[in-house]
């Protein structure tokens, strides 16, 4: 990839803060910019779109069909992201699901979706995609248990950007199937991070607005803001991954925020 020079976002400005970040044009290679992308971090809810993907995979194959039924089970139940716990409705299709993950990153949904899809079969998908360095490696659950995986999910801004730019260039399936994965994720409402310089409306953002298109995951917990996904305008297309990481017990969100914003305005001036 060749490099693009002009001034970014500062990642280097905050003691005590790790970020992995890398924007690049998914058709030209042409950074936008780049900082420690191959370090892995913390991603929190991000691994949640490898989970999508093995299940469009699986659909793919003939071993899952979206319109399966999954009915949730209480000790499936984690409150906080998402809205499904607030629903009275204890049984969706896999599709719709897969939509409230994409829409609300609803652990609820995820734990769900995990059982049916099974943890082993997204690792398998993972390392079929090439990835080494990113992954989700449990179901929600808190407290986590001594002898749990350390974190939810970890990542490297070089593998999901890349992941990202895949899909836009419509890589794995034909163009329908790959459509529906970004649907997924175009429903998102967490428009707070890198996504918040292009002032969308955060509850239907699936289309042009002031002439560019977002569609993105994000993860979120105490010592992490995490998030990836694809601007493009009609002529060109950015694929990005912004991640930063900080110490427990400590609150560095006020300061992390304006970081991927300006991430997002330089996106912006690129296209």
């Amino acid at each position: 990839m060749s490099e693009l020079n002009f001034d970014g976002p500062n990642f280097d400005g905050l003691p005590g803060v790790r970020f992995s970040a890398l924007a690049f044009d998914v058709d030209s290679g042409e950074r936008v910019f780049a900082h420690h992308e191959n370090d892995e971090l913390d991603t929190a809810s991000m691994g949640k779109v490898f989970l999508l993907h093995t299940a469009l995979q699986m659909y793919k194959d003939g071993t899952l069909d979206l319109e399966e039924r999954l009915h949730r089970r209480p000790s499936e139940r984690v409150d906080e992201s998402g809205i499904w716990y607030l629903m009275e409705q204890d049984d969706l299709s896999i599709f719709d699901v897969a939509l409230l993950i994409g829409a609300f990153s609803d652990n609820f949904a995820t734990n769900v979706l995990i059982r049916r899809v099974g943890l082993e079969n997204v690792a398998a998908q993972v390392k079929a995609l090439g990835y080494t360095d990113s992954g989700l490696h449990d179901f929600l659950r808190w407290p986590r248990p001594a002898k749990a995986p350390r974190t939810l999910s970890t990542g490297t801004a070089a593998e999901l950007s890349d992941f990202m730019a895949r899909h836009a260039k419509d890589e794995f399936w034909d163009e329908s199937t790959n459509e529906i994965f970004r649907r997924w994720l175009g429903a998102g409402a967490d428009t707070s991070m890198v996504a918040s310089a292009f002032d969308l409306d955060p509850l239907a953002h699936y289309n042009y607005q002031r002439d560019v298109w977002v569609w993105n995951k994000t993860g979120t917990n105490g010592t992490i803001r995490a998030d990836s996904g694809i601007v493009m305008t009609r002529t060109r297309r950015v694929a990005y991954a912004v991640f930063a990481n900080w110490e427990p017990d400590t609150d560095r969100v006020v300061d992390v925020m304006p970081v991927m914003r300006e991430a997002g305005e330089a996106i912006h001036r690129f296209l």
